[in-house]
């Protein structure tokens, strides 16, 4: 990938790594936290780091069926009586020398035991255990605090919590979590020609896909969604709808309206009930993305397209809203593969284009542009595996290395 230093056009338009460093600082964090149960816990963020009280596992156990004894009692040709029988959830008698227990995975280690013998390596006749192959001190045991220690921090605050984490919380007993309350969120779209889905449309309308989009998205995070409604392309009905929304949540977010036509009402009014700190980013698609306060709420104006909107929420209001809620990583990871295309050199946006991951003839895996990267084909994103990046001024050759956003790192 050649990348034309001496092409680069002046600065008008705000790279998105110049928009981060303007937004994040300004953002306002949650403090307040509440404690929920394990089942209701998963996405959510920690308020507290979390230390457990206990060893994981508690004793020592057996790592499978077979035969508690003690190494040094044995050889090869050993004959050991079996004395008891120890299952999961049993704890049983001190083993003595010459003796031999009956165990299964998960069970106690009997006092005085120091291997278990896999039942496969012994011959049993009667009560008596023959043993056929050397046995090691510790061999297949599960040690007390194999897994987690007492007084180890197992999750740190701001980090956001996993299934995994769940059962892990669960294995040192706990049944609940501290976690940052979610944000509420105002969500709003704009445009005298938008219509509800279920209903028949009449010349000039279309449905509102941009609202079910963005509510899907948002619904994946740790916050509460407000919904607004439809607001028309009038100024006064939009300055009055994003005051009365600015007084109850933390975060404002609308379609459409945020370019500079005569029916784009959202900026203007932005402007004159808050403040607009930010307008216009470097990027393709999603240029005429606006940031603001209005009171305390968090304000994004994000473009009506449909390929636009979800764009500019999954690169920007996304970090942005993890950021609120003082997540330890707000960015979806990027991973670097192959081109298996060709492109002139790109303008002064960013590019990110609806790509799928494909293998060639040689079953090499590489990333294919979806065929119509128009910001209004909302297909597109259901077709492509995710997003690729081509800086400003680039142009792309076929085994190119290409930054990658998979959709499974944007969608929850």
């Amino acid at each position: 990938m050649n990348r034309d230093k001496s092409m680069a056009a002046p600065r008008k338009l705000t790279p998105i790594s110049e928009a981060f460093d303007a937004l994040l600082p300004g953002l306002n964090q949650v403090a307040d936290y509440e404690e929920v149960d394990l089942l209701s816990a998963c996405g959510r963020v920690l308020a507290q780091d979390c230390v457990s009280d206990i060893d994981v596992p508690p004793h020592a156990n057996s790592a499978m069926d077979g035969y508690a004894i003690v190494v040094g009692d044995q050889q090869v040709g050993s004959v050991l009586k079996i004395t008891q029988r120890i299952a999961a959830g049993v704890v049983g008698k001190p083993l003595k020398q010459g003796q031999a227990a009956r165990i299964f995975t998960g069970a106690v280690i009997p006092e005085g035991s120091n291997a278990v013998v896999m039942q496969e390596n012994c011959r049993i006749e009667d009560d008596n255990l023959y043993i056929q192959q050397a046995v090691v001190e510790g061999e297949n045991l599960r040690r007390a605090g194999e897994d987690v220690t007492a007084g180890r921090k197992l999750l740190q605050k701001g980090h956001r919590l996993l299934p995994q984490d769940i059962g892990l919380l669960a294995s040192i007993g706990h049944d609940s979590v501290a976690v940052k309350r979610k944000l509420k969120v105002a969500l709003m779209t704009t445009g005298d020609e938008l219509i509800e889905p279920g209903t028949a449309l009449k010349p000039g309308q279309i449905y509102n896909s941009n609202f079910y989009t963005l509510y899907s998205l948002l619904a994946a995070l740790p916050v509460e969604v407000l919904d607004f409604g439809i607001i028309g392309d009038d100024f006064d009905s939009t300055r009055q709808a994003l005051k009365d929304a600015s007084v109850s949540v933390d975060c404002i977010i609308t379609t459409g309206g945020v370019s500079v036509g005569e029916e784009d009402h959202v900026k203007a009014a932005v402007e004159a009930e808050g403040k607009l700190e930010l307008w216009k980013l470097a990027i393709k698609p999603g240029k005429p993305l606006a940031c603001g306060k209005l009171g305390n709420a968090q304000f994004f104006g994000l473009p009506g397209n449909p390929v636009s909107a979800f764009v500019t929420f999954a690169l920007v209001v996304r970090p942005c809203l993890l950021s609120m809620l003082e997540c330890e990583s707000i960015f979806a990871n990027q991973y670097q593969m192959k081109s298996g295309f060709e492109s002139a050199k790109s303008g002064e946006r960013q590019e990110y284009l609806r790509a799928m991951v494909s293998r060639d003839k040689d079953h090499a895996v590489n990333l294919i542009p979806y065929s119509n990267q128009s910001s209004g084909v909302g297909a597109s994103l259901s077709n492509a595996d995710g997003l690729l990046i081509i800086p400003p001024h680039c142009e792309v050759k076929i085994g190119d290395n290409l930054d990658f956003i998979p959709f499974n790192e944007i969608l929850n």
